[in-house]
């Protein structure tokens, strides 16, 4: 493993990984495979389980939550004291010397030598890249979303989690206990088996107390599906979640809407708790609890949705919808309830694994609006309008149309599979043809679906 080399399937560049894949797991290819097809890619993939502590173990987990979080928030102040009084910036070696090395020996946080180093040097790493990306998007270099600089992390918060690499010597014993140090062995609900060796795992406990252990591990991606000869346009949606461009209409499940009930009567309980008594804090957990079995269901189905349509098609296209902007509108709770960014997510990373082709479509393409048997752009339409007639003749459902549009759009992409340009470049017109015709005004021929005059 130590020779092995990894990229990201979708952006052709050095491995970043891609989180929360939920994929089958596949066999590492062996160093003969390997020097027989010099084009094998590797991946980085992530594994979830759900791990089951103790109650000793949870409280040495809590330690080391409570250590990186510390060490995190000390490096972040140092940074912002260093700027405010006009010093250089603090480089990451100084950095680690300053609040894990000589914090040790010190009285006040003599009891980070309490828990693994590994971890506290993880947290140090969050924080460098917390500023090298902001860096990047102050600086225009990263695209995207501006992000903001690093933020001080609470005990409050939610979601904490710690980071073990090889340098820590965590290990999957045979019994299939998690080794971690100064931690033990903890008990892991295996859905199935690694792969391969794990690089690192990353310990987990989320808002509803439940703790999971995530494992990073690099296979080779040989899992390409047969050639298929159907490809399909995607129009999303809130009334149908996914409308195809054959025809085919997925009813939105709306999870969040079904368990709205049951969520307003937690949060109801919740709001009659007093502040900072031990019944709060189990209601909270109660909440917590209803919210994540909404999201683990949204999930689950995304991923057998998205799974069905990439292997039953070659090529699968959909609109680059503005989900930010669509959250700050009237269906913002209707929007976020039906997972637009993660099924397309889904379907973006299913499809390079497995040798499919996916594209995204301008955003501000009329796919509504078009005719898809004439061409002709109609004038805008409220959502209200489900079905129109085009005055070629043509009766068009709303959405089974725009599936058809995206379809359309997504084939006159400028590029082929290869990266090689389809559409032939722009060149100066002969001098024959650069002038305006005496007879061009004559012309009978016109554009399809606009008359001539």
């Amino acid at each position: 493993m130590a020779n092995t080399w990894c990229l990201n399937l979708v952006t052709k560049t050095k491995c970043t990984c891609i989180a929360n894949t939920q994929c089958l797991p596949v066999r590492m290819p062996s160093r003969s495979a390997i020097d027989q097809h010099d084009s094998l890619v590797f991946v980085q993939l992530r594994y979830n389980f759900r791990v089951y502590p103790t109650p000793g173990q949870q409280i040495e987990l809590a330690k080391a939550f409570g250590c990186a979080r510390v060490v995190f928030n000390d490096g972040l102040r140092l940074r912002q004291q260093a700027r405010e009084q006009g010093e250089t910036y603090v480089t990451d070696a100084e950095l680690s010397r300053r609040v894990i090395t000589e914090a040790k020996q010190t009285e006040a946080r003599a009891w980070l030598a309490q828990v693994s180093a590994v971890v506290l040097q993880q947290a140090l790493a969050d924080l460098n890249s917390a500023y090298r990306n902001f860096f990047s998007s102050v600086t225009g270099r990263r695209k995207g979303r501006k992000v903001g600089p690093p933020r001080f992390r609470s005990r409050k918060d939610n979601r904490q989690a710690i980071r073990f690499t090889k340098n820590s010597r965590f290990r999957v014993c045979d019994n299939g206990r998690l080794r971690l140090p100064k931690i033990g062995d903890l008990r892991v609900r295996w859905s199935r088996s690694l792969p391969c060796d794990p690089s690192s795992v990353t310990v987990i406990r989320d808002a509803a107390g439940r703790y999971f252990a995530s494992f990073v591990v690099t296979a080779g991606v040989d899992q390409t599906l047969p050639p298929v000869a159907c490809e399909v346009g995607i129009d999303l949606g809130l009334t149908h979640f996914a409308v195809l461009s054959d025809g085919t209409k997925v009813t939105a499940p709306k999870f969040l809407r079904r368990a709205a009930r049951k969520l307003r009567r937690l949060q109801q309980a919740l709001s009659r708790k007093q502040k900072g008594s031990a019944n709060r804090r189990k209601a909270v957990v109660k909440v917590a609890v209803a919210h994540a079995r909404v999201a683990d269901t949204r999930r689950d189905w995304q991923h057998k949705l998205s799974t069905t349509i990439i292997r039953d098609n070659q090529a699968v296209y959909v609109e680059d919808l503005c989900v930010v902007g669509l959250g700050r509108t009237r269906l913002a709770k209707s929007v976020h309830d039906a997972g637009w960014a993660g099924f397309t997510g889904m379907l973006e990373y299913k499809a390079a694994r497995y040798g499919r082709t996916f594209a995204r479509i301008d955003r501000f393409a009329p796919t509504s609006r078009t005719c898809s048997a004439c061409g002709r752009v109609d004038g805008p339409k409220p959502l209200s309008v489900r079905s129109w007639t085009c005055p070629c003749g043509t009766v068009h459902d709303r959405d089974v149309n725009a599936a058809i549009n995206v379809l359309a759009r997504g084939r006159r992409d400028n590029s082929n599979a290869c990266g090689a340009q389809v559409r032939p470049a722009s060149v100066s017109a002969p001098r024959r043809e650069a002038g305006i015709h005496s007879d061009a005004a004559r012309s009978t021929r016109g554009v399809e679906g606009i008359s001539v005059l």
